[in-house]
């Protein structure tokens, strides 16, 4: 799997045993020829100083005739970690299973054509002195003394060919792979063992082995079985096709479409994509490959993001019926995928969530709820305006969007840690989505009875951590009154979140957002699209940037919708015009 940089891993140093000849081709330690004579065992080690071209040549030319002839205890033995090659030699043989073997030295490898076979961006392999790969004067006896050794070993890198032959087939697999030899301390050479000796691809923790393949899908087409278009989607869908075939492998009982292939997986990383190196059966045809992405939609959220004008944001659609991702775009298009994997501080838009737990806790859209300058807990804490509103309610303070009032009344009305609670029990928050793409799926830590933590939490900053598909959802979970956890393809499975919103809470929400709206700080950037719809404005401080990052939610009909964008200000500056072009786009779904 191409999760990373291979570099390094075939030239570290480790505990060393002999190479064919001398002292006999399994010998760990030195021994006399007198066989009355006691065993006096003498511990070998790696050297710093590197073997000489004819050696290296020799101990790969070695080393792969025993891997090719099957004889894998000959093999293991003339590396430097005896039983880790085996175990990985031994693995090959059994999960990939060919039928036959061919290996051929390829001479001395330069680092770069190792860097270009691992996708590593780095030019040369380096041999680290680290207690993981072993330090010089490591040895092959756990109870021997290890001197100590002035500088690094340094490996020679050697090339082979590889060829893999299999049953019931005439294709054959031909790879070029790469390994290291190191010099010991009594002037023999060891293949030093790394998981990539087996395949460039190969990294420690992965296994390679024979699968099933599922057919990869053929045409990528979007909710109306048209072409899929868009830059910010495009160059995922690789990845997605990847984790969808994953996560729905299970699901599907008919295997008479799958092929076989060798192939690298990794089973203690979720959001690792399994790497295809050969395939041995193909596949039947592939079907089209479809997509809850509405390419209207899709258009208009690109469009949203390239108006930004060079700042960094992302934007989320999502059918709150089903839960149904209809658009998801980033500025930039290239690089992390802020709108599904972002970690940012959400501000006011929190209070949505704040509001589910105050009206929970029995607290009603005309509560009196005054707005002070200043918040009660012990780091006060300002409003973006400076009036206080002392005969204010509840609705009045969400649609100005006072964030004295809510750190107040939620210190008064909230026991610690409801907010995580009601994250999680009513929006789904934590409980491991699977989209269809890597995600973070969100974070409100439990603040306890710190009253500062606390107060940050309920305006959306502190430890608080969301991105747009986790806010375009909390606002879906508001207008249909369930949580549906997001996805990318219809058929993928939905996290349920353990209870549903109450229709009266869910109806109060929405009168509170449908007023922020119409006449709240939202009202000019929902002007037009007010009918069926509710917003909530949002803005949140973050180290390192001058000016606030703006956030803005929004519902109409059967779509919600969520952007941040870095630096952008108020909600109602940059996010807010973004979220309208989504809405207006979508006309009366």
């Amino acid at each position: 799997m191409r999760n990373g940089a291979k570099t390094g891993l075939i030239t570290g140093v480790a505990v060393a045993v002999l190479a064919a000849g001398g002292y006999g081709a399994y010998s760990l330690v030195g021994g006399s020829d007198d066989k009355d004579a006691p065993a006096a065992k003498k511990a070998r080690t790696v050297v710093a100083e590197p073997p000489s071209a004819e050696q290296a040549a020799a101990g790969t030319k070695d080393f792969l005739d025993a891997w090719a002839a099957g004889d894998l205890a000959k093999a293991a033995s003339l590396t430097d970690d005896p039983a880790g090659a085996t175990t990985a030699l031994t693995a090959f043989r059994d999960q990939v299973k060919p039928s036959g073997l061919t290996l051929a030295p390829a001479g001395p490898a330069t680092p770069a054509a190792f860097a270009a076979a691992t996708g590593s961006p780095s030019a040369a392999p380096k041999a680290p002195a680290t207690p993981t790969a072993a330090t010089p004067g490591a040895t092959d006896s756990p109870a021997a003394t290890a001197p100590a050794a002035p500088a690094a070993p340094t490996g020679v890198l050697m090339g082979f060919k590889a060829r893999a032959e299999f049953e019931g087939t005439n294709r054959v697999w031909d790879y070029s792979g790469f390994l290291s030899v190191v010099k010991m301390s009594d002037n023999t050479p060891a293949v030093h063992w790394a998981p990539s000796v087996i395949h460039p691809h190969l990294a420690p923790g992965e296994t390679i082995a024979v699968q099933p393949l599922p057919p990869i899908a053929g045409n990528v087409v979007d909710r109306n079985n048209k072409p899929l278009a868009g830059a910010s989607i495009t160059p995922l869908i690789p990845t997605l096709q990847a984790k969808v075939a994953k996560l729905l492998a299970d699901q599907n009982k008919d295997q008479s479409d799958n092929g076989t292939g060798v192939v690298i997986t990794n089973a203690g990383d979720q959001n690792s994509v399994p790497d295809r190196l050969f395939t041995i059966v193909d596949p039947k045809p592939p079907k089209p490959f479809k997509l809850t992405i509405d390419n209207t939609l899709q258009a208009a959220a690109e469009k949203a993001m390239a108006d930004l004008g060079g700042k960094k944001g992302s934007i989320v659609a999502i059918e709150p019926s089903t839960g149904q991702v209809l658009a998801f775009a980033n500025a930039p298009v290239t690089g992390l995928n802020r709108a599904f994997q972002g970690q940012l501080a959400p501000g006011s838009t929190l209070k949505i969530l704040t509001s589910t737990a105050l009206l929970e806790a029995g607290v009603n859209p005309d509560t009196p709820v005054a707005c002070p300058t200043l918040s009660s807990n012990p780091k006060k804490i300002p409003n973006s305006f400076p009036d206080a509103y002392p005969n204010n309610t509840l609705q009045q303070d969400f649609m100005i969007s006072c964030n004295t009032a809510f750190i107040d009344q939620g210190l008064t009305s909230l026991k610690p840690g409801a907010l995580t609670t009601t994250a999680k029990d009513v929006y789904g928050i934590g409980l491991n989505w699977q989209t269809g793409l890597p995600s973070f799926d969100a974070v409100v830590p439990d603040a306890g009875t710190n009253k500062d933590e606390q107060a940050m939490q309920s305006i959306g900053q502190g430890k608080v951590q969301m991105n747009p598909l986790a806010i375009a959802s909390i606002t879906a979970t508001v207008q249909s009154g369930s949580f549906k956890q997001p996805v990318l393809v219809a058929e993928l499975p939905q996290q349920k979140a353990p209870r549903d919103l109450g229709p009266d809470v869910a109806g109060k929400l929405r009168q509170m957002m449908a007023a922020t709206a119409t006449g709240g700080t939202a009202k000019d950037v929902m002007a037009g699209i007010s009918d069926n719809a509710g917003a909530k404005t949002g803005s949140a401080e973050a180290t390192g940037i001058a000016t606030t990052n703006s956030w803005f939610t929004a519902y109409r009909g059967n779509l919600a919708v969520a952007s941040e964008v870095e630096g952008g200000g108020h909600g109602v500056e940059a996010a807010g015009p973004a979220v309208a072009s989504i809405i207006k786009a979508a006309g009366n779904r």
